[in-house]
């Protein structure tokens, strides 16, 4: 419960705290959008780190290497815990926003670090309002921006991989931008498997090698949720020998 408690002041903390932070943002943006986006990224990349740190969770890390640091790109993941987000944008060597459920509209303050972060907020109820969201995703990634999606759709709480949406992956057929698989191995071990407990325990996060559009078949860019779900697939079982 300690940790649950020490994670939890760090965040609402940084919250509080952060209200003059983000009016001084939005002044520093008025004269340079660059500095402010970066100034944005480092700040809330400082607070997960120091989240996961309080978590006592032991992080490997497999395949950073094929992440690009020249070029934006769009992360694919699996779900499985809160701290999916918190451990992977931690890593983001630059700008990304990630899709969220629109409900997290919600949470002043939050909400307001999410849209600093160019975060995408997906009705999954409106299909119009969807559409929107995948175009404003391939907008941000034409312009740099990194794009993060986790298309199972929620947090999945079993083994087996939930049927990628294949829409999700729209945003890297239409920019030709590469596709980074991220397998996250035993993250719900942190705290969704022992509520309220935040336990210490062994985490893996692998990158896979670049999925390119234009290099794959007509039938694998015909389903090419299905065809990154197998590499993802792939990564988490072999994975599960090295906890």
């Amino acid at each position: 419960m300690i940790r649950l408690i020490l994670v939890a002041l760090v965040l609402f903390g940084f919250l509080i705290l952060g209200i003059p932070v983000l009016l001084i943002e939005w002044v520093i943006g008025k004269f340079n959008q660059k500095w402010k986006d970066y100034s944005s990224l480092r700040l809330v990349q400082g607070a997960f780190k120091l989240i996961m740190f309080m978590t006592g969770v032991k992080l490997t890390i497999i395949g950073e290497e094929h992440v690009p640091k020249d070029r934006a790109v769009l992360y694919v993941g699996n779900h499985r815990s809160y701290f999916d987000v918190v451990m992977t944008y931690a890593r983001c060597p630059r700008l990304t926003g990630y899709v969220a459920k629109v409900e997290m509209l919600r949470y002043p303050l939050l909400r307001d670090w999410m849209k600093n972060l160019y975060c995408l907020f997906l009705d999954r109820d409106d299909i119009k309002a969807g559409l929107k969201t995948i175009l404003k995703g391939i907008e941000y990634i034409k312009n740099g921006i990194s794009i993060c999606i986790f298309p199972e759709g929620t947090r999945n709480h079993h083994d087996e991989l939930l049927p990628f949406k294949e829409g999700s992956m729209k945003m890297a057929e239409k920019t030709g931008c590469p596709i980074i698989p991220m397998a996250i191995t035993n993250s719900a071990e942190i705290f969704e498997n022992h509520i309220p407990f935040i336990r210490r325990c062994h985490v893996i996060l692998e990158y896979g090698e670049p999925i390119l559009v234009s290099e794959l078949s007509k039938e694998e860019k015909k389903f090419l949720g299905a065809y990154t779900q197998q590499k993802i697939q792939a990564m988490l079982d072999k994975n599960k020998a090295l906890l």
